[in-house]
């Protein structure tokens, strides 16, 4: 602050008593933010002033805006400037290149747009050359009349004019006010401090709010940031990353080792770059070669080739890789070199193809590629492995395509909905390779290879929101953008809002209700475990079902209550009047085997159950407790697995860790999740379990780590799906299911 102003401003105060800054400032001719400046350092001195921000909504005409209150809006303008008889388009342009005209060549453009849409012009035929005529009488022009309202004070359309908030200080003398102003330092000097100076120096207190210098840092691109994020979920399933350091590819490995033929429209140089220097290579395996030749040209491996002639010439062909496919190529033929073992690679990093920029396609982008190679694996495991990899990323919404590859059959494209563009979106492209690419190789034929490729930018734009593929890379970019955006977490929606369906937001709140009673239930069973197994005090439980949509996992579980030596269980089984048949013969054989203990005396735990039309959903409630009826086969379910571990100490479901508990709700979770969707989903769910146990580890349980655990998962959806179930090992653990 210079002292002059501040002296200035204080005998302002001296001789007015208050101030405003805006006013001073055009009552002195100086500019507003000097004001401010002087204020603020004023504010420094201690209680010399006091000031009070205040913000004032201010409307303004822009200079355009300016000459349309004079002059008349565009349409106005043209409208005036068509004669009687009409003018053509040139001679009305040629007026805006008259000196001190009312309006521009730009402006007339608008105009005329705007009379025709207005219905003020029209263009007439009939004379030869085409011609603007007045189709009106007269007009009224609204716009000029709201602008010069403004202009003059008046305000009639104030939410369609720009606004600026205009800010300034109220300000008046404070309690130690003066009209002198002493310099303050800033500094403490070693002069200062050796000439004995500093004790009569005022300084300035040390402003402890304001902001620091911002640190200089490095920020990760939102691309290098996603890539993170799905290398760690690579890895988290089990795979190995490849070597990609080599962008320059042969063709051989880029196409013809994929059983792709030479005359593709994909190898035309519209499509691929090619280098000139070095423009071919010559570390090919010559046996190799040889085999993939002959594949080609007369067929083999139980295919007939496409019967072309394979030109070595064109395999030599030097490029930048167009996919890391030609990467997993180079690792199968060594994994068959080698003595086959199963294995799973992953490669993140860049591919190069000769596209036309858009939206949402570049010519150099990164491809994310996954590749599973095993003893018989087929559609429905690639399937349940790319639901698994997409679900680990945060994206739910797949669908899929047939489609044709060169080297995979059957091939699938892979779509994603895009909430941004409102849209599906292709985001990869999947398969199992055909036998014409692996048995060259020398692979075993009794190996397959699922793979799936995607980008990495589509994902990206999907999980922050962008829809132009030109705003996260290119010359474009605002850099800022790197600095600003936050970590990637694949589970967060950024710049969208995923309004989730009304099914959705009605199963939380039942479920929300439902944990609540069953909370109430658990600290009375929880009484009871303290209580002790010989306590006489009795829970009674009655469960309603209807015989239509037998619970059958809930079946299960009373029949391993009663098969307890340490539980006494009384059971009763009615038929509601509300039944117009009698159940069928298999529930009848069940009610029979399970009224068998009633004569069990000290009964610890008294069941009555009643078929009774209620439709699919069972209810429970406990007997004497005010915690409202338990809705759904799984929450059923959950409640007599809690009661079967407070009276044995087995370990059945949240006798197990945190992780294992989860895990079980995740596996009666989806099973609600197949309710609200219908088949489609039950087909998901029943390839995850043959998924799940035909892992390489021998697994006979769905829970837990090798060789797996035992638990509610397993009883509840071995009855519900184990019709649905076509893999061996997964019907071996139907019939250990159905031995409880």
């Amino acid at each position: 602050m210079a002292i002059a102003h501040g002296e200035k401003l204080l005998k302002y105060l001296e001789e007015n008593g208050k101030a405003n800054s805006l006013k001073l400032s055009e009552l002195w001719n100086e500019d507003h933010q000097k004001i401010v400046g002087t204020v603020k350092s004023l504010l420094c001195l201690g209680d010399v002033i006091e000031a009070e921000l205040h913000s004032t909504v201010k409307w303004d005409l822009t200079e355009e805006g300016k000459q349309v209150a004079a002059h008349g809006s565009h349409e106005a303008q043209i409208y005036n400037a068509i004669p009687p008889s009409g003018s053509t388009q040139p001679e009305i342009m040629a007026q805006a290149s008259i000196p001190n005209a009312s309006f521009t060549k730009d402006m007339a453009k608008v105009g005329f747009s705007k009379a025709m849409s207005l219905g003020w012009i029209a263009v007439d035929k009939s004379s030869g050359a085409p011609k603007f005529i007045q189709k009106v009488s007269s007009i009224q022009d609204v716009v000029q009349e709201h602008l010069k309202d403004l202009a003059t004070g008046k305000n009639t359309l104030t939410n369609e004019l720009r606004t600026e908030v205009v800010k300034s200080y109220e300000m008046k003398p404070g309690s130690s006010f003066s009209t002198s102003v002493t310099k303050q330092e800033t500094d403490l000097t070693p002069e200062m401090i050796a000439s004995g100076s500093w004790k009569t120096k005022e300084f300035k207190a040390y402003n402890l709010n304001a902001l620091g210098t911002p640190v200089p840092r490095g920020h990760l691109h939102p691309l290098m940031k996603v890539r993170a994020e799905f290398r760690q979920i690579f890895l988290e399933m089990g795979f190995t990353e490849m070597p990609t350091n080599n962008y320059v590819e042969s063709s051989f490995w880029n196409f013809d080792a994929l059983f792709q033929p030479q005359q593709h429209p994909a190898r035309d140089a519209h499509d691929t770059f090619f280098l000139a220097d070095p423009a071919t290579a010559s570390d090919i395996p010559t046996d190799y070669m040889e085999r993939v030749k002959n594949v080609h040209s007369h067929g083999g491996y139980g295919s007939q080739g496409y019967g072309y002639d394979w030109k070595v010439e064109e395999a030599q062909k030097n490029l930048l890789r167009t996919h890391t496919t030609a990467v997993s190529a180079r690792m199968l033929y060594a994994l068959a070199q080698g003595g086959f073992k199963p294995a799973k690679y992953f490669s993140i990093d860049r591919v190069f193809r000769n596209e036309t920029l858009d939206a949402t396609h570049l010519a150099e982008f990164h491809q994310i590629e996954g590749v599973i190679a095993d003893y018989g694996l087929t559609l429905g495991n690639l399937i349940g492995v790319l639901y698994e990899f997409f679900r680990k990323l945060g994206i739910e919404k797949l669908r899929f395509k047939p489609a044709y590859n060169p080297y995979t059959e059957p091939s699938m494209e892979i779509f994603s909905y895009h909430p941004g563009l409102k849209k599906w979106v292709e985001i990869g492209n999947s398969g199992i390779f055909r036998p014409e690419m692996l048995l060259p190789m020398g692979l075993p034929e009794d190996v397959s290879v699922l793979a799936w490729g995607l980008s990495l930018e589509r994902p990206t734009m999907i999980k922050y929101g962008y829809d132009n593929i030109r705003d996260l890379v290119g010359p474009k970019v605002n850099m800022q953008m790197v600095a600003d955006n936050p970590l990637c977490r694949l589970d967060k929606h950024r710049g969208t809002e995923i309004k989730e369906p009304e099914y959705l937001q009605e199963l939380d709140i039942r479920m929300d209700s439902i944990m609540t009673r069953l909370r109430g239930i658990e600290n009375e069973v929880n009484k009871l475990k303290k209580q002790g197994k010989g306590s006489q005090e009795k829970l009674t439980l009655v469960i309603e079902a209807d015989p239509n949509y037998p619970p059958l996992s809930v079946q299960t579980l009373i029949r391993i209550l009663m098969a307890s030596r340490n539980v006494p269980v009384s059971v009763t089984i009615h038929q509601h009047s509300s039944l117009k048949k009698a159940c069928s013969t298999d529930l009848m054989q069940w009610a029979k085997s399970t009224t068998s203990n009633l004569n069990r005396i000290d009964n610890l735990f008294n069941l009555t159950w009643i078929w009774k039309s209620i439709g699919p959903r069972p209810a429970a409630k406990v007997v004497n407790h005010c915690n409202g009826d338990i809705c759904g086969e799984a929450a059923v379910a959950r409640l007599l697995a809690r009661l079967l571990e407070s009276w044995t100490d087995c370990a059945f479901y949240e006798n197990y860790d945190l992780n294992t508990t989860a895990e079980i709700d995740d596996w009666l979770d989806m099973w609600e999740s197949c309710i609200q969707s219908g088949d489609p989903t039950f087909v998901v769910l029943a390839n995850r379990i043959n998924n799940r146990l035909n892992s390489s580890d021998g697994r006979k349980w769905l829970i837990g780590s090798f060789p797996g655990t035992k638990s509610l998962a397993d009883v509840f959806l071995s009855t519900l799906l184990g019709h649905k179930l076509n893999s061996d090992r997964a019907k071996e653990w139907l019939s250990r299911c159905n031995s409880f």
